[in-house]
């Protein structure tokens, strides 16, 4: 029993309590079966000893039986049956207080008296009437054959057949119990009369603690207690006093360690004060009064004695005697037989006076007979006599043979289990096997509430027709909907716990809530009450049931249509979801964000976009117009693309640009052209290297790297150039800056001046030139003009090089593509040929195999004719 049952036992609450909901108490008898239970009169029976006392700890072996009582489930142990408030009753009155019908321990006392009555009988032995005993049938306690009870007497026992009133206990006189307690302390009982044992005595007395320091007021049943200081008792030492904290009984040995000397005073050893007192391992070897022996004593504290050879002596066997005879002298023999008496006490030593000890097994034939008489036989003295003849007679349990080899015939207790089946049909009987009825069935059963809180014991057997007990406690299950805290708690049961009765007021996602009974998820139901576990698998619920969801929101409301245009709702149910289109151009931006979609209101699957924030629509239709954005940087290119969202891709077309010079033309992309200033064009368009533009003034090219603008400074160029007389004879190299300057000092402007007659007749004739043949000023210009003529076709030539250079390539392309054109159909025919010829093989191939085989079959059938004609 717990603690837990004394408070329920105690403190049961009405039954009609207003904090708990009372759904779960279906089975709750009426007015009528009220008179017949048994009143909670617990507080009256305690009225008296909780004056006293406060605690409650030794009254739970009374609560046990009164919570028994009250709900029916007293029951005899013997019988089995209920024990009913007007039946006759006995109960144990020394270890286990059990309650027995009167007329059921009456015929148990007689059964076990008369069994041991027959025992001694068969035994051969005169029963006595103290030593003939009967055992309770739950305790085992033995009980003298004169003790069996006769007559019904109340718990208290002053009262023989207490009456029956339905304001007291059951079995109970009503009045102090008065018996004395326990301890033998002087006081009394001061329950009402009562079943089980008395509790502790409540008075309160003057008592001291274990060790004598302190005196305090406690109750007389408890009077015995620990101050939880030090003992500081005197050991048995006599020197050191006890370091335990106050306790009961007899201190501990003393374990302080010291150097002791031992018993003779040879050794010192650290040991500890209680075995201070120790013997060494060192012969005395004292020389003794004799002056001839030494001590054969080991260590020890007194006078080592006399020798004990001096005086009077006598031979080994005891027959003659000696006197005056030295101690170092050995005793002669006598030589008359030894006649001591041997260990098996009916024979002497044969053997003549010797020293040392007798022969230690009596070797003298004598006829012995076995243990049951069935054999006799002559043997040695030391050797026992058994036959091998099994005992065929019955044991004491009248069920098994004794079985044993040359039995005496004091057989002995039978060893068997018993093993037969009792009476609460659970268990078999565990004693050895007896003759009579089996003990009851010590083992009892708790029955309890679902929470465990309010049980009670019934004996093993008796539970089939047992109830559970009506437990006031509230439910530990906890609901799970979403009443939890509002719900009414109900009274602890076993099955399912009642439904919750409340509003739902779940929300739906419309913010509106559901106006239902409670039907959210309901906890798995408790278990049925059942006491024996069933072997097949159980299909007990152990996950809790969940709810059904609210159903749809019947709220009206109103609801836009499909295109979310303004002025075109409608007033429908909140949970109904149809979609309706009202006619109007849908007019939702286009995934390009640039155009409105242009189809009759329709459904949209609505995003909004990262990038810009704008919600478009999905499902409107497709833009095909081509982007007709401005690119950034400024670009003649337009955006490749279709329609589309954000900015336009960097342009990557390729543009063309030739270098200052014009000697290398470039390539960028557009992009990356455009994204640069001034500046970066023009450094970038320069190709590195020499400027091959020709110089305004003279014939030569520039000298500086490509530039962009005009040449730099064309006056002041420092190429050297042949300078030539009028007649060509004379020549000189002079600086381009000084023909150029002697071209202005003649009037003639430098850039007329072709290339061929850059230099001639700047300088003056000699006399050398005149001596030669002087050309005609005809032949000269006729010469001039042929180097005129001439020098055209070299522009001519010069401009159309590159023409000439792209023709040949175009020529060259189409020359190729030809020739590839050409190529393949060759392949193509050289192809079909293989194939021709490889299948033309194969075809004629297998036509020649054919006609192999059929020669060849040809020759063999000519053949076999021949051989067998």
């Amino acid at each position: 029993m717990s603690s837990s049952a004394t408070s329920i036992a105690t403190t049961t609450p009405p039954p009609h309590s207003p904090s708990l909901s009372s759904d779960s108490d279906n089975d709750s008898p009426n007015h009528s079966s009220h008179h017949h239970q048994h009143v909670d009169l617990s507080s009256s029976i305690f009225q008296s000893y909780l004056s006293h006392s406060s605690s409650q700890q030794d009254l739970i072996k009374i609560q046990s039986f009164l919570i028994s009582s009250r709900s029916g489930a007293l029951s005899c142990l013997i019988c089995l049956e209920r024990i009913k408030p007007t039946d006759p009753t006995w109960s144990c009155s020394f270890r286990c207080f059990a309650l027995f019908h009167l007329l059921c321990i009456q015929s148990w006392a007689h059964q076990s008296t008369t069994l041991a009555i027959s025992r001694a009988t068969s035994r051969a032995a005169i029963p006595d009437e103290n030593s003939i005993v009967w055992p309770c049938p739950k305790c085992r306690v033995e009980y003298p054959k004169s003790q069996t009870p006769k007559n019904y007497y109340c718990f208290c026992g002053k009262l023989e057949d207490p009456p029956r009133d339905p304001w007291i206990l059951p079995h109970s006189c009503g009045e102090i119990c008065g018996n004395a307690l326990r301890n033998n302390c002087g006081h009394f009982c001061l329950l009402l009369c009562h079943p089980g044992p008395c509790p502790s005595c409540p008075k309160l007395v003057k008592t001291k603690c274990f060790c004598g320091q302190l005196e305090d007021v406690k109750r007389c049943g408890f009077k015995n207690f620990s101050c939880n200081g030090g003992c500081r008792k005197l050991l048995e030492c006599g020197v050191h006093r006890c370091g335990e904290i106050c306790h009961e009984g007899d201190c501990p040995p003393c374990r302080e360690e010291g150097v002791y000397r031992c018993q003779c005073g040879r050794v010192k050893m650290e040991r500890q004060c209680c075995e201070r007192y120790f013997r060494c391992e060192i012969a005395c070897n004292k020389i003794l009064g004799c002056g001839k022996h030494a001590c054969e004593r080991g260590c020890h504290e007194d006078k080592c004695g006399e020798c004990p050879f001096q005086g009077k002596r006598t031979c080994p066997c005891g027959k003659r005697m000696y006197e005056g005879m030295a101690c170092d002298v050995t005793v002669p023999l006598c030589g008359a037989t030894c006649d001591k008496m041997l260990s098996c006490g009916f024979h002497r030593c044969p053997e003549r006076c010797h020293h040392g000890p007798c022969i230690e097994t009596c070797r003298t034939v004598v006829t012995k007979s076995c243990r049951c008489g069935s054999l006799k036989k002559q043997v040695p003295c030391y050797q026992d006599l058994t036959c091998e003849r099994k005992c065929q007679k019955m044991r004491d349990c009248g069920r098994h043979a004794c079985k044993r080899r040359c039995c005496d015939g004091d057989c002995p207790s039978c060893s068997e289990l018993c093993d037969r089946k009792l009476r609460c049909r659970n268990h078999k009987c565990p004693a050895p096997c007896h003759r009579g009825a089996c003990a009851p069935c010590p083992l009892t059963v708790s029955i309890s509430c679902s929470c465990g809180t309010t049980h009670f014991e019934v004996p093993c057997g008796t539970e089939a027709e047992q109830k559970p007990p009506k437990c006031p406690k509230p439910c530990c299950i906890a609901p799970l909907c979403r009443h939890a805290s509002s719900c009414k708690p109900h009274r602890c049961h076993y099955g399912a716990c009642p439904p919750c009765r409340l509003i739902c007021d779940g929300e739906y996602p419309c913010d509106h809530k559901c106006k239902l009974r409670c039907h959210g998820p309901i906890p798995p139901p408790i278990p049925e009450f059942t006491l024996k576990p069933k072997k097949k698998k159980s299909n007990y619920q152990t996950e809790p049931t969940p709810g059904s969801p609210c159903p749809p929101c019947p709220e009206l409301v109103l609801r836009s249509c499909v295109g979310h245009h303004i002025g075109a709702e409608r007033m429908m149910v909140c949970s109904n979801r149809a979609e309706f289109s009202c006619e109007n151009l849908c007019g939702s931006p286009l995934p390009c964000g640039n155009h409105y979609c242009t189809y009759v209101c329709h459904a949209l699957k609505r995003h909004t976009s990262k990038s810009d924030g704008i919600t478009r629509g999905e499902s409107c239709e497709t833009c095909t117009l081509p982007c007709e954005k401005g690119r950034h940087p400024t670009c003649p290119h337009p955006c490749p693309l279709p329609c589309h969202q954000g900015e336009c891709p960097p342009c990557k077309a390729l543009i063309k640009r030739s270098c200052h010079c014009g000697a290398m033309v470039h390539v960028f992309e557009c992009i990356y052209f455009n994204s640069m200033s001034k500046e970066e064009q023009m450094a970038v368009r320069s190709c590195r290297g020499p400027c091959h533009r020709k110089l305004p003034n003279c014939t030569h090219l520039c000298p500086e790297k490509c530039h962009p603008g005009p040449c730099p400074s064309p006056e002041k160029c420092s190429k050297k150039v042949t300078v030539r007389c009028g007649c060509q004879t004379l020549k000189k190299e002079w600086l381009c800056q000084d023909v150029q300057s002697a071209y202005r000092q003649a009037g003639c402007d430098p850039k007329d001046v072709s290339r061929n007659q850059y230099g001639f007749g700047l300088l003056p004739c000699d006399s050398v030139c005149k001596s030669k043949v002087k050309i005609s000023d005809a032949d000269l210009q006729l010469r001039k003009s042929k180097l005129v003529e001439e020098k055209e076709p070299d522009n001519l030539n010069n401009v159309t090089k590159r023409r000439r250079r792209r023709q040949r390539l175009q020529e060259d392309n189409n020359i190729s593509t030809l020739q590839k054109i050409v190529s393949a159909i060759r392949r193509l025919m050289l192809l079909l040929i293989i194939v021709v010829f490889v299948t033309a093989s194969a075809y004629f191939g297998y036509k020649c195999l054919m006609w192999l085989s059929d020669w060849m079959n040809e020759v063999e059938t000519q053949q076999r004719r021949r051989r067998y004609p």
